[in-house]
């Protein structure tokens, strides 16, 4: 033990750092801490390292060398000890650990073609995702949420926030939007001829529970096609659990459980059991035993190499909007970023569709 520095234990660390992190990072951003860490607070105990003064380099890389091992992505590499190593910094500060220990941690860097590659959701599988909902679980609470998901490019907490008045699918919808304090009753009957169905609309409602990311700016209708939109109408008519929420609502994505309103992490499991591939009938791609498998086991999907959490899939949905020509300012305005996020973060362009895409623009000439 280095006499110089400061006793502390790690689990007690790691719920520091946590509480820290709570002032600038949503909520689920801290559950993926947690759960990043919680493996290296466990590894810590396995080993009987319980003051952090203890840890050495050489743990370090024992430590890297296991998650090596356990047929991790690169990205999921890259965020694990991207992970460690800022809360090791955290410790450092601390003075419960040396700089040598933080060094250690060797982050793997993450180029565009690994994101593209390992997280990005792409057109080809959402495909066959959403072909196998229509034919096996049409008009499911996992069919309707992935369908909008992917259509709407919309985030976890959009989904979450959707009331079911917040589904415009007929003409006989509209005018329940008279009741958005946002929406004037003159507003609404000097639009009401031009506005189409159907569509959705995204609402900031923090005093309920169901903030959204941007705030009052991430407040937007957006359209959907009738195939997205025959989804939801069937979820509703069929599989949509009555009930309201904690706060008198009716949401869209309801429960049994809770509150009522479908919870983060019951929709973030949602979106890695439809990602699996062996879900719709495909050979495992990593080699593993169906029957043995631990990510087929509840709570465990996330482990499945494939599985795909909810912002990959807003990821690659953007993409998709992008590959069919979408021009960039209209997806920001779409999926509630602006097209300079959109161009850096989540632009990861099929080249050869960006050229067919291009074709309308041309006057008979080549694409250059």
């Amino acid at each position: 033990m280095n006499s110089d520095l400061d006793p502390l234990a790690p689990d007690d660390a790691m719920e520091m750092w946590l509480e820290r992190q709570q002032a600038t990072k949503a909520d689920e951003t801290i559950q993926s801490y947690r759960y990043r860490l919680e493996q290296f607070v466990n590894w810590c105990d396995q080993q009987r390292i319980t003051n952090l003064n203890d840890l050495t380099e050489r743990d370090v890389f024992r430590f890297d060398n296991e998650c090596r091992s356990d047929d991790l992505s690169v990205s999921t590499l890259n965020n694990r000890l991207g992970t460690l190593k800022l809360f090791l910094a955290f410790c450092q500060k601390m003075n419960a650990v040396t700089e040598d220990v933080v060094t250690a941690v060797d982050v793997p860097p993450l180029d565009v073609e690994t994101r593209v590659d390992d997280e990005m959701l792409n057109t080809e599988r959402a495909k066959t995702i959403l072909d196998w909902l229509d034919t096996y679980r049409y008009g499911s609470r996992e069919h309707a949420l992935f369908a909008l998901a992917w259509h709407t490019g919309c985030r976890l907490g959009g989904l979450r926030a959707l009331d079911l008045g917040d589904v415009f699918l007929t003409e006989d919808d509209l005018p329940r939007i008279r009741h958005y304090p946002e929406v004037s009753e003159q507003a609404f009957e000097a639009l009401r001829e031009e506005i189409g169905v159907p569509f959705v609309y995204f609402r900031h409602r923090p005093d309920t529970g169901t903030p959204l990311k941007n705030g009052v700016g991430g407040r937007r209708p957006v359209a959907l096609n009738d195939e997205t939109a025959e989804v939801l109408r069937a979820y509703i008519k069929v599989n949509r659990v009555e009930t309201t929420d904690d706060h008198g609502r009716t949401p869209l994505f309801s429960s049994e459980k809770g509150t009522g309103r479908l919870s983060k992490s019951a929709i973030r499991r949602s979106f890695y059991i439809v990602t699996q591939p062996c879900r719709f009938g495909a050979d495992c791609p990593h080699g593993r035993d169906i029957e043995t498998c631990e990510a087929r086991e509840h709570g465990l999907e996330s482990r499945c190499p494939s599985s795909r959490s909810p912002h990959p899939i807003r990821s690659g949905s953007i993409t998709d909007h992008r590959d069919r020509g979408w021009p960039p300012e209209d997806v920001a305005e779409r999926v509630n970023a602006t097209p300079e996020v959109i161009r850096a973060h989540y632009d990861h362009p099929q080249l050869l569709k960006r050229m067919q895409s291009r074709r309308r623009f041309i006057d008979g000439g080549e694409d250059e």
